[in-house]
């Protein structure tokens, strides 16, 4: 997930305001070492927001790809969080699923549940823009999951899938799962996750499509969407294609090489892949929709209580520097891993 578009703001650094409130922020103080370190917050001024963290996600793609130092450092400035701090590869502030609720600024959102692109930090003060209010039957744990689910929409305005189409989502991670969800929602549409994970066939169960090993999985099918990070998941998405079938492409690699076997049907077949990145709305929408319009509708859809099945584990706040190593290393397996800003005590669970 990348941000090419910076949201203005004048965050935690506003020089002249009165202090109102403390806060701590994670931050990455080098590739591999998180720590926790304490902020002093400004009042909001005209425009802005106070927001108290409730809850935040722990992104499996671009985050732990940052935490780990894989970003090339000619991405630095196009993978620039909205409210980061600090520059890659570290010391920096990164993060990007949080929900809280308002507690000063704007009279209208006072007392109002938002979802925010900030890094994981207690308590923050943003323009009042920046924040977007969940609906009331979107639980605050669950709403983390927006930028996943915005993502997804995304990826379906761009390859267009059509009612009876035949379509696999390579890799059970967030943005994968939330991507079958939404494509399970198409009329006469038969959808596959695609995963070397034989448990994740739970979740594909849970979210209304059917599950598949690479082995296992069905050949001839009209498009495919590919979401591992892994190479290999996209060699796999190419190879299920039939003729003139689309790999839409979310992995975003870093500086893994990517090598694919292209000598045997990409080219007889007329294979395409096709890249889809969240940065900017699809063309196919661009000139009718907003990334803001985009984001709603990803807020609304999370009334559903399906996307349930994709978290994994829950942490206090203050875990998570020793939570992030874990993450990225698959020590600690999970899909979606929250943060629970209420707890102070270690509860790491699954």
């Amino acid at each position: 997930m990348s941000f090419p578009v910076q949201r203005a703001g004048r965050g935690v650094d506003l020089e002249g305001a009165d202090v109102t409130t403390g806060a701590r922020a994670f931050w990455l103080r080098e590739p591999g070492h998180g720590e926790i370190r304490a902020t002093d917050l400004p009042g909001p001024g005209p425009g802005e927001v106070l927001v108290r963290a409730v809850a935040s996600g722990v992104s499996r793609g671009t985050e732990t790809l940052v935490f780990r130092g894989g970003v090339p450092a000619d991405q630095y400035a196009v993978m620039r969080a909205p409210f980061q701090e600090g520059d890659l590869p570290g010391p920096v502030k990164y993060g990007y699923l949080s929900v809280g609720v308002v507690e000063a600024g704007e009279a209208a959102l006072v007392g109002r549940t938002v979802f925010c692109l900030h890094p994981h930090q207690t308590a923050y003060v943003v323009p009042a823009a920046a924040v977007h209010v969940v609906p009331e039957d979107v639980p605050a744990r669950r709403a983390v999951l927006a930028g996943s689910v915005e993502t997804a929409v995304n990826a379906l305005w761009d390859a267009g899938p059509l009612v009876g189409d035949r379509v696999a989502v390579v890799g059970a991670g967030m943005v994968g799962a939330c991507v079958a969800r939404l494509l399970a929602g198409i009329p006469g549409t038969e959808v596959w996750l695609v995963d070397v994970d034989p448990s994740r066939e739970k979740l594909a169960t849970d979210l209304g499509v059917r599950f598949a090993t690479p082995d296992e999985a069905p050949r001839d099918l009209d498009l495919a969407f590919h979401a591992s990070g892994s190479p290999a998941g996209l060699q796999v998405s190419l190879d299920l294609l039939g003729e003139e079938g689309t790999v839409t492409d979310l992995s975003w690699y870093g500086d893994t090489p990517v090598t694919l076997r292209l000598g045997g049907a990409f080219h007889s077949s007329r294979l395409t892949i096709r890249a889809s990145q969240v940065g900017r709305v699809a063309p196919s929408r661009r000139d009718r929709r907003t990334t803001a319009d985009r984001l709603a509708l990803a807020l609304s859809l999370l009334a559903d209580p399906a996307y349930d099945a994709l978290f994994t584990g829950e942490s206090a706040f203050a875990e998570l520097p020793d939570l992030m190593p874990r993450l990225v290393t698959g020590e600690l397996p999970a899909i979606c891993h929250t943060i629970a800003y209420d707890r102070e005590e270690p509860t790491c669970s699954r």
